[in-house]
C-alpha cells in the first residue's frame, strides 16, 4: 500500500514503533497544540528524512518537507508526500513568508552552519509563524550514538535560546525531553563513554538501502514499557518545562 497523509486507517508508520521516535513526537505535539491555533495552515518540515513526521504534522494543514538526502527524500515520495530534495543550509526551495509552521527535528545538530538554517526557516516563515525544533542536549552527554548519526553538537538550553533568537524568533518554550529515563540513560552513556565502547548500531526501521536515523535495537517488552514512560512525559511537557533530559525542545514565533 501507498501511505499518504490521506490514506484511511493509516495512523503509524513503522518507525513511530520505536519508544524514542514515539516520546519525541507525543511531547512535540502536545507543544504544538499548545501553540498552533490554525489546522488549515502551510507547514514545512526541514530535514524530514523519510517522512517520519509529515503525517503527524499533517493534523495543522499542508505539509510540505525538505531533505538534502536523496535516499529518503524517494522513500518519502514513495509514502505519497510533497518532499524535494534541497540544502537548507544554502537555501530553501521555497519563497519568503510561505509558511505558518517551520519544524527542523533533530536536524540542527548534522551541520555546522546551523544558524543558517534558522535563518532559512525565519526568511521562509510568515509573520506569527511558529517554529518548532528538537536537539541532541549537552555536549557531555556525547557518544559513539552522535558519531555514527553524523551530529556536530550537541546544545545547552542557552545556547539553542540564543541561536533561535538571533536568527529574528522569540522565543515561547524551551523544555528539555527524555526526564524520566534520564536516571538511567544518563550514567550510561558516561560508563559507555569511559570504557571507551563502539557498539554497532542497527535500524530495524526500515530497509539498509534507505537512510534512517540510527537507534538502538530495544527488546519488545522494554520498548512497550518505555513507550508507557514516554507517554507520561509527554503529558508532563504540556503541563511544564522539564528540568533535564538528553534532548531539547524549542517553539519559538515569528514576530516581524
Amino acid at each position: 500500500m501507498t501511505i499518504t497523509t490521506n490514506t484511511p486507517g493509516i495512523t503509524e508508520l513503522p518507525e513511530d514503533q520505536h519508544w524514542w521516535f514515539a516520546t519525541r513526537t507525543w511531547s512535540l505535539l502536545n507543544l504544538l497544540d499548545a501553540n498552533v491555533a490554525r489546522r488549515d495552515g502551510d507547514i514545512l518540515d526541514i530535514g524530514c528524512g523519510a517522512g517520519n513526521m509529515i503525517h503527524h504534522l499533517s493534523r495543522y494543514g499542508r505539509v510540505k518537507g525538505i531533505e538534502v538526502d536523496a535516499r529518503p527524500v524517494a522513500m518519502a515520495q514513495q509514502r505519497g508526500y510533497d518532499v524535494r530534495q534541497g540544502d537548507a543550509t544554502r537555501a530553501i526551495p521555497f519563497p519568503d513568508a510561505s509558511f505558518d509552521l517551520v519544524t527542523a527535528l533533530d536536524v540542527i545538530e548534522h551541520v555546522d552552519a546551523d544558524e543558517a538554517i534558522l535563518r532559512e526557516a525565519y526568511r521562509v516563515a510568515r509573520p506569527r509563524a511558529t517554529l518548532a525544533i528538537s536537539v541532541p542536549a549537552y555536549q557531555w552527554l556525547w557518544s559513539y550514538n552522535d558519531v555514527l548519526n553524523g551530529h556536530k553538537h550537541r546544545y545547552t538550553p542557552r545556547e539553542l535560546r540564543d541561536r533561535v533568537a538571533r536568527a529574528g524568533f522569540r522565543v515561547k518554550r524551551i523544555t528539555f525531553g527524555f526526564f524520566l529515563v534520564f536516571p538511567l540513560s544518563a550514567p550510561l552513556i558516561i560508563a559507555r563513554n569511559v570504557r571507551g565502547a563502539k557498539k554497532q548500531l542497527e535500524s530495524h526501521h526500515l530497509d539498509a538501502d534507505a537512510y534512517q536515523v540510527e537507534m538502538e535495537p530495544t527488546a519488545p517488552l522494554v520498548n512497550t514499557i518505555l513507550r508507557g514512560i514516554g507517554r507520561v512525559e509527554a503529558a508532563l511537557i504540556a503541563r511544564m518545562n522539564l528540568p533535564i533530559g538528553t534532548s531539547l525542545m524549542c517553539v519559538a514565533e515569528k514576530v516581524a
